[in-house]
């Protein structure tokens, strides 16, 4: 059946529902990688937003279990210019995703990099245009939205019991593949709710702050434990707990005109000269910064894309060394944080 994705604004682009049956509102982003789509839809940090995918044809290879990043679908519609095999849209139906193909996703790239991310609503069902329009404008602002709670596990569990070393993941909106790595790395893996307070945190060998959506600077609460942490074990932040350990140590974040997500996202090392290509998921960011401790940067827009703190056993980046998918240039990082909690 014919569908559309109407912006805010009162932008329309036609398409053809090939998922689920109804609407779907959130805020309207792009992502540049050229694979990774099951693992994008079921990224927590896509939660409550309708994705966009550069890539010509989504779909192409199919799905497997083993690629989904969380136990659930988080991106609430799925934009295509082609979607390809019915492996794929199958399994869109199957989770009762909206899914169109037959988008100009060019255009909409267009828009969205050059009005930044909008109010939007996917629409797959018989409802007007004009009622879709309101549905997006009434919308609330990813700005100011606390989204941890919605994606957290309720209670502690053990990934891995046995290990090397001790490691505690906060969930803010975790990923399997960073799971995966930790336990491949050597770890015993627990996993504690986005509220575990510091104490509890404390008698680990290391604390690794999760990747997670929407806006860090409502997680007040959140934000004081790692400031009431660091110092007393080892801490490393992913994305949204690269933000959070900014906050606590006096660094400033904010919103992204359009954000970053892809694969192909390069950020310089400013002690060795290196550029790695990463893989990226977010729509805000730690804002640039020359102190001593911001020790990696995007090359796009020099926001800090790296922290560290010596004295504080504290360290974080904003890019995904997990690459679950996405070049492997920052790969090493999660072992070699693991070999050092093990050597120390």
């Amino acid at each position: 059946m014919s569908g559309y994705l109407a912006l805010a604004d009162g932008t329309v682009f036609r398409g053809e529902s090939v998922g689920a049956y109804g609407v779907a509102a959130g805020e309207a982003v792009f992502t540049t990688g050229m694979s990774g789509y099951q693992e994008a839809v079921t990224d927590p940090s896509f939660e409550d937003q309708l994705v966009c995918f550069t890539a010509p044809m989504v779909g192409n290879y199919g799905v497997a279990p083993e690629r989904d990043e969380s136990s659930r679908t988080h991106a609430r519609a799925v934009l295509m210019r082609e979607a390809r095999g019915p492996a794929w849209t199958d399994w869109l139906q199957e989770r009762g995703v909206v899914a169109l193909t037959g988008i100009d996703t060019r255009s909409l790239v267009l828009k969205l990099r050059d009005a930044g991310s909008m109010l939007a609503v996917a629409v797959a069902d018989s409802t007007p245009v004009e009622e879709a329009v309101a549905m997006a404008a009434r919308e609330p602002s990813m700005v100011g939205r606390a989204l941890v709670a919605g994606v957290s596990t309720d209670e502690p569990f053990i990934f891995q019991p046995e290990g090397r070393v001790r490691v505690a993941v906060v969930d803010y909106g975790v990923k399997n593949s960073v799971l995966r790595r930790l336990a491949k790395a050597g770890a015993a893996v627990t996993v504690y709710p986005h509220d575990v307070d510091a104490d509890e945190l404390a008698g680990h060998d290391g604390v690794l702050l999760s990747p997670g959506p929407g806006d860090p600077e409502p997680l007040v609460e959140e934000t004081k434990v790692v400031r009431d942490l660091v110092g007393r074990t080892n801490v490393m932040g992913i994305c949204l707990g690269h933000q959070l350990l900014a906050l606590a140590t006096g660094h400033e974040t904010f919103k992204l005109p359009f954000g970053h997500r892809g694969a192909n996202h390069p950020v310089l090392a400013r002690r060795d000269g290196r550029v790695l290509v990463t893989s990226q998921n977010h729509g805000f960011a730690v804002r640039a910064s020359d102190a001593a401790e911001a020790t990696h940067i995007s090359l796009y827009d020099e926001t800090v894309e790296g922290l560290e703190f010596p004295e504080l056993r504290a360290r974080s980046m904003q890019f995904h060394p997990e690459a679950g998918p996405g070049p492997h240039d920052a790969w090493p990082l999660i072992e070699t944080w693991v070999e050092e909690l093990a050597s120390a």
